[in-house]
């Protein structure tokens, strides 16, 4: 069994936290998810759905992958503002003692908050790119939207679907490509969708 912690705030988007989560579950087994939360018991997503956690923040626990999650720009304005609070203590705590570090979305900007993303090239939602370029000059962001970016041991997912990507990666690498073939079979990831449009060149950040 490998373990993924995953540290889940008030106000987190929904798909970062349920769709990986499902991904995972889908190895049988062989991915375990740990949920710990900023406070523990009913927390809510951004959006409106409630979903309890039992486990705070905690002790850091040794683990394959660290996955943040990225959430409303009220939210991540809130803990990055407090670079000492807890949830950034955790962060650090918890990488040091994790195989890899792992965001989707927005979580890229908690994770540089804390100082996690220097000297590595990663990606975003194509809204929030210009605050890690204006706001973290250490951290790469990479050119093109790429679904994911996988640079040593960080591996960053761009805008809220790409989580279900980079969880198939994060599967692969830290269980076997079959594991990860397997888990896109039984949930038919095989994305065709009926609408193309361009990502905007966006210049400005919510946060």
């Amino acid at each position: 069994m490998t373990r993924v912690v995953m540290p889940v705030y008030e106000d987190v988007e929904m798909l970062d936290v349920s769709g990986p989560y499902d991904l995972f579950r889908w190895t049988r087994g062989k991915v375990m998810v740990d949920l710990r939360a900023e406070v523990p018991g009913p927390v809510t997503f951004n959006g409106g759905f409630t979903f309890n956690v039992d486990e705070g923040l905690g002790e850091a626990t040794p683990c394959a992958a660290l996955w943040v999650p990225g959430g409303d720009p009220a939210a991540l304005q809130r803990l990055v503002a407090d670079r000492d609070g807890p949830y950034l203590d955790f962060l650090r705590r918890q990488a040091a003692v994790s195989d890899y570090v792992c965001s989707v979305c927005e979580g890229a900007i908690l994770l540089a908050a804390a100082g996690l993303l220097d000297s590595y090239t990663v990606t975003t939602h194509w809204a929030f790119a210009s605050y890690l370029r204006e706001r973290h000059p250490a951290v790469t962001v990479a050119d093109g939207h790429p679904r994911f970016v996988l640079d040593r041991n960080r591996l960053t997912g761009g805008g809220i679907s790409s989580g279900l990507d980079e969880a198939l990666k994060l599967i692969e690498l830290i269980t076997d490509r079959d594991t990860a073939e397997r888990v896109q079979q039984t949930t038919q990831y095989y994305p065709a969708p009926p609408v193309h449009s361009e990502i905007p060149d966006a210049r400005t950040s919510p946060v």
